[in-house]
């Protein structure tokens, strides 16, 4: 047991008040001038008794009550008895993932799980800190009522969230509220996808309520690419599901059907098409709707225009020469002088894809011919080190010849790839730039499988106009806009300006990148794959997932509210204490009384 108001135990000192009574009460003389003293001396010797008991059970009574009254006023709390529970910084995390949305019995998951939640809210007290954190990341505190309406309009999120940083996040709310108690409480339908990490929240005690009920049976689009990313004007849209059954599908781009038929799991599902429209477009693959419709559709997005045309430098080397015949071959280039290919002391004119020169002598004319180009970047002194190099798609390319890039002021670029903590490969507004000559002698990435469709990614995306990346982002997940990009817009025509560090939209869909008026790129946001598979952890493997000293996990809704306030926490003996010394002060009157009335008798 211990006290929130010690100080207030220096009450204690007050017992000397009904001692001192006590021991001057100690001789009763009733002098009476009484002819018979001998009948006055024989009624004293019968009730001296009586009389010491009385003095003393008054004595212990009001001491009892001084005691009771200081320990009551030093507000103890223990782990027994008491009444309702001590002062708690309670943080409620509401599982509202994207598998939350399954309909079950008539009703969304989530609806059943907002219920829940409102149990642990209705719990609390006017002397509790409440907060409802979000596996999106929202979080919401203030007075309960606040947090209750919270919790009453908390949507579904379009994707998987993390339920892991949102219960991190929970327990540093509560360990930083500073109260006596503490506790987590956590509602969620326990999908073994979104629980694929231990969960350490340290000695908060924290109690789990996930579903007891089967998930239901779920179809889902897991895959929707076009190939290429861009089209001249020809390309594919190739998709998959993943189906307990067959189910029927459909694959439009814009308002345009460009195929249907009946998929099964695991199939690939492919449409092929050669659009009349130009520039960015959105499309979509859907399959008939089911009981989880947020990943019934996937989404896509592919630019339709001419091929670009290219002109390698003959002085490049013939792997590149060899790579661009490669794309002749598959319509994905054409011949011309709208993209240069080449050592950058050979370009004449942006866009271009700039290499570094093949030898340390043309090391100073590469370096003029970038800042004449208006090229933000210079290249280093020569390295002959055998480094790897890292970078979406560069996953074991190594580089023995590289010139280090070093950035000019006002450089304003995407890195695509580093070599030894440095930047290989930058791409900025018309230009892609390489560290390393495409030659093996300095690097081995012309000899991968990879080279050929990175390089013509690179050329569509980065060199080709207008086209910029095809970015892919989870709801709600970091995403990093090429340079320049300045807005946002949404498949209904509504621009948003977008601030660098922003992450993707919380909801699912295609949008568009804007460079001032012009699209430049386009942003898929789709929910993650793993959360169409609904399997739910069983609650041992769930429990072993909470790394903490005090936790409950249970699929028992009445077990896991009445573990509310309980785990791990003490409750306040105060009440207890403050009836008990109205009850000594009651008995203590009782006392009082019956002696006056004796004595009035006598």
């Amino acid at each position: 047991m211990s006290f929130l108001a010690p100080l207030y135990l220096l009450l204690v000192a007050a017992v000397a008040v009904p001692l001192f009574l006590h021991l001057r009460r100690r001789r009763i003389e009733n002098r009476v001038n009484f002819p018979a003293v001998r009948y006055l001396a024989r009624a004293e010797r019968d009730n001296v008794r009586q009389l010491k008991i009385r003095n003393l059970l008054l004595m212990f009574l009001r001491i009892a009550t001084v005691l009771a009254i200081a320990a009551a006023a030093a507000r103890p709390i223990g782990r027994f008895f008491g009444a309702g529970h001590v002062p708690t910084a309670l943080a409620i995390v509401l599982d509202n993932s994207l598998s939350t949305s399954a309909i079950v019995d008539g009703q969304p998951l989530l609806s059943t799980l907002r219920e829940h939640a409102l149990d642990a809210a209705g719990a609390a007290s006017g002397n509790d800190r409440v907060w409802l954190v979000t596996v999106d990341g929202t979080v919401t505190g203030g007075s309960l009522e606040a947090v209750r309406q919270a919790i009453a309009r908390t949507d579904v999120y379009a994707g998987r969230g993390d339920v892991s940083t949102a219960m991190t996040r929970a327990a540093g709310l509560v360990v930083g509220a500073g109260l006596e108690g503490r506790q987590v409480v956590v509602v969620t339908d326990g999908q073994a996808s979104a629980w694929n990490i231990p969960v350490a929240i340290g000695d908060v005690p924290v109690s789990v309520l996930t579903l007891a009920e089967a998930p239901p049976r779920n179809r889902a689009i897991v895959q929707a690419d076009p190939r290429p990313a861009r089209w001249t004007p020809r390309g594919a849209v190739v998709a998959r599901a993943q189906l307990p059954d067959s189910a029927t599908y459909r694959i439009a781009l814009g308002e345009q059907t460009l195929a249907r038929g009946t998929a099964r799991d695991g199939e690939d599902l492919t449409a092929r098409a050669t659009p009349t429209e130009r520039g960015w477009r959105s499309g979509v693959v859907e399959l008939e709707p089911d009981e989880l419709r947020g990943d019934d559709a996937r989404w896509f997005a592919v630019w339709v225009g001419a091929a670009p045309r290219v002109r390698p430098d003959p002085a490049a080397g013939p792997f590149l020469r060899t790579a661009v015949d490669a794309l002749l071959q598959e319509a994905r280039v054409a011949s011309g002088d709208e993209v240069s290919l080449g050592a950058a002391d050979g370009i004449a004119g942006l866009p271009a894809l700039l290499l570094a020169p093949t030898e340390p002598s043309r090391l100073g004319a590469a370096n003029r011919t970038l800042e004449r180009l208006g090229v933000p970047w210079r290249f280093g002194a020569p390295r002959r080190d055998e480094t790897v190099v890292r970078g979406d798609r560069f996953d074991g390319v190594r580089a023995s010849l590289r010139y280090p890039l070093e950035a000019q002021t006002g450089a304003r670029s995407d890195t695509l790839a580093t070599a030894g903590g440095a930047p290989w490969i930058v791409a900025g507004d018309g230009y892609v730039l390489i560290a390393s000559p495409l030659d093996p002698t300095a690097t081995d990435l012309p000899l991968r499988a990879t080279f050929v469709p990175w390089l013509g990614d690179v050329i569509a995306q980065r060199l080709a106009g207008a086209a910029t990346a095809v970015l892919h982002s989870a709801p709600g997940g970091p995403v990093r806009l090429p340079a320049g990009v300045d807005a946002l817009e949404s498949g209904d025509g509504q621009v948003t300006p977008f601030v660098a560090g922003a992450s993707a939209p919380s909801r699912a869909g295609v949008y568009f990148l804007r460079r001032g008026p012009e699209r430049v790129g386009a942003l898929v946001v789709n929910a993650e794959p793993e959360e169409s598979n609904l399997t739910r952890l069983p609650i041992a493997t769930l429990r072993d997932r909470i790394r903490g000293r005090d936790a409950v996990v249970t699929a028992d809704a009445a077990a896991w509210q009445r573990s509310l306030f309980d785990v791990g926490s003490r409750r306040p003996l105060q009440l207890p204490l403050i009836l008990l010394a109205l009850a000594l002060l009651a008995a203590e009157t009782v006392v009082v009384r019956r002696d006056e009335r004796l004595g009035a008798a006598a």
